[in-house]
């Protein structure tokens, strides 16, 4: 990373990055050119590791570069606001980026845990899944994180 200031180092603040964020973009290996697609996610820390559930339907572009290659780019920010500084204008925001393998869960126990972390981090703990009547037409999701990074460039205090 060149900006080493803006470096987020420690796992729990990166993790805490990741969940306050709305929408994470996933990125595939296309034939001729990457994909990249935004989706609802719910995520967990498991082990030291991050892990990202999301859901989509049983066919499409997704699951076809999937099948292809499960290598994915995760990514997620929030944007605060742009600002004038001595320099110039500058963002003020916060970012994550993550490396894994993208799979679809099969278990029905995991199917129903991912789509809980992913109700829940859109503050539906008490939704019941026995609700959903989508499930026999998505699938749930998983992708575990080998990589994280997250980068920063908060306001300073007594900024705008």
């Amino acid at each position: 990373m060149r900006r080493k200031d803006r470096e987020v180092q420690s796992l729990d603040e990166i993790f805490d990055i990741l969940n306050r964020c709305d929408t994470v973009r996933i990125a595939f290996q296309g034939d001729k050119y990457p994909y990249v697609v935004p989706v609802s996610f719910g995520t967990e820390l498991v082990d030291g590791k991050v892990i990202v559930y999301f859901h989509c339907a049983r066919e499409g572009m997704k699951l076809e570069l999937l099948k292809a290659n499960p290598q994915v780019c995760v990514e997620g920010d929030i944007f605060i606001r742009t600002e004038t500084t001595d320099h110039g204008i500058t963002t003020r925001y916060e970012s994550v980026i993550g490396f894994g393998t993208c799979r679809i869960v099969e278990d029905a126990q995991e199917i129903k845990h991912g789509l809980k972390v992913l109700t829940e981090h859109y503050g539906y703990r008490d939704y019941s899944l026995d609700r959903c009547r989508a499930l026999e037409y998505l699938y749930v999701m998983r992708i575990v994180l080998d990589e994280i990074t997250g980068k920063r460039n908060l306001p300073v205090a007594g900024g705008k």
